[in-house]
């Protein structure tokens, strides 16, 4: 078996903004697996300035990997365990070789008998930016949008209050996404505007690492909170479990680049639902190599919920695309 990696950057359509800075770019690198002929591919995908394993000796282990590729997949996991991005890669690659076309897990969704219910992203920017997104959202049929706020909570807020007095809870689920903008100060207060609108969840309200607080805010909370960046970084079972029942979130959100890809989504899952949390999977600005797995994988775990995945749709130079989205659904094409 022979494996070889080779760095892509993704450009922006339009720069996309986000509580950690205004993103033109995303760096990515994909990986290729040849056995007896065939070829398996995966996206290793790095997150920079987020991911966990965004450190200067991370083509060193890529390269690493290529020249071990035919060790045993449990040795490679665990020396991969500090760099989920590539482990990531390294499942896909694994399962599109032994599947093969853009086969990662063959399900109904990949014969496009089924579809996945899929979350409307509105991204920061200018107000007027915002709302141009969400009359688009609203005009292709979504009926569950997510906002991304913490830079300009005022603005913000006034966007959700004009949203609410249009659509009712009942008729469009809302989500936020504050990336840790808030202090805990902060943070108290705006659960409670949100509750006041009937919003879904927010996605980390403060930053991660502050267990105590954020075990506080979800036990009083009016508003259901989501773990996201809390869950990057922890690799060990027992600490995932111990962080779940520290904090005890209401839901947490899995991006499989971000942390252990499949197998270490799976672990997340199996953890929350024990404890009676629920859950759903987000995809990371990945290539749509890297999506169209990320959506198969989500297909098997038949979580009726609307998933957070994207389209591919926010680069110019994406690669071909095995998804197609209708209205709110997510397809895979046939």
């Amino acid at each position: 078996m022979k494996a070889k990696y080779s760095r892509y950057l993704l450009e922006f359509k339009r720069p996309s903004g986000t509580s950690r800075g205004v993103l033109h770019e995303k760096e990515t690198f994909i990986l290729e697996i040849e056995n007896d002929g065939k070829k398996g591919i995966g996206e290793c995908a790095l997150f920079r300035g987020l991911s966990f394993d965004d450190r200067p000796d991370y083509e060193e282990k890529m390269q690493w990997l290529c020249e071990n590729i035919d060790r045993d997949p449990l040795y490679l996991k665990e020396e991969l365990k500090e760099f989920p991005s590539i482990w990531f890669g390294y499942e896909q690659a694994v399962l599109n070789l032994k599947h093969g076309d853009h086969l990662y897990f063959p399900s109904e969704f990949t014969e496009g008998k089924s579809a996945i219910r899929i979350n409307g992203l509105i991204w920061m920017g200018e107000i007027s930016y915002m709302e141009e997104q969400i009359r688009e959202k609203l005009e292709k049929g979504f009926h569950c949008i997510k906002l991304k706020i913490g830079v300009d909570w005022k603005s913000e807020h006034a966007i959700l209050q004009k949203l609410r007095e249009k659509f009712s809870k009942d008729q469009l689920e809302l989500r936020v996404d504050a990336n840790g903008g808030f202090s805990r100060g902060e943070a108290e207060i705006v659960l409670q505007q949100l509750a006041d609108l009937h919003i879904h969840s927010i996605e980390q309200p403060i930053k991660a690492g502050h267990w105590e607080d954020m075990a506080s805010l979800c036990a009083k909370t009016p508003t259901p909170i989501a773990l996201d960046e809390e869950l990057i970084g922890i690799t060990d079972r027992v600490e995932k479990r111990k962080l779940l029942e520290t904090i005890k979130p209401q839901y947490i959100i899995l991006k499989p680049a971000l942390v252990g890809g499949f197998a270490g989504s799976d672990e997340w899952i199996a953890f929350a639902e024990e404890l009676n949390m629920d859950w759903w999977i987000t995809s990371a600005l990945e290539s749509n190599i890297g999506l169209n797995a990320i959506a198969q994988y989500t297909f098997t775990k038949k979580n009726p919920m609307p998933q957070g995945l994207g389209t591919g749709s926010l680069f110019v130079n994406n690669f071909e695309s095995d998804l197609e989205l209708k209205n709110e659904l997510l397809w895979f094409k046939i």
